[in-house]
């Protein structure tokens, strides 16, 4: 005998909960990586012009804002991609309980 495998219908609550996820995840990689960048950067300046390096450039002016746009980038994008997997699912598991 075959084992068959059965599919669960795809459940429309699960899609939050993803979406939000992958952005929380994706907005604090943004975040580690640009403010790593940043504060390159505002040392690589600082020693240039002979003084101290100011952090606060590197989190408020520069880390943040990278954060927040990409932050919503990603969103939108795994929120177009959840829908489509969820309505592909959908029809997948209609098409299967018919055959």
């Amino acid at each position: 005998m075959t084992p068959t495998r059965t599919s669960r219908f795809p459940r429309w609550y699960t899609i939050p909960v993803r979406v939000c996820l992958v952005t929380f995840i994706g907005t604090l990689l943004c975040f580690a990586v640009s403010l790593l960048l940043a504060i390159f950067g505002t040392v690589i300046v600082a020693a240039l012009r002979g003084g101290h390096p100011d952090m606060r450039i590197a989190y408020l002016h520069i880390a943040l804002p990278m954060a927040l746009v990409a932050g919503s980038i990603v969103f939108v994008l795994a929120l177009m991609m959840e829908i489509r997997h969820y309505r592909q699912a959908k029809t997948l598991s209609a098409i299967e309980r018919l055959g």
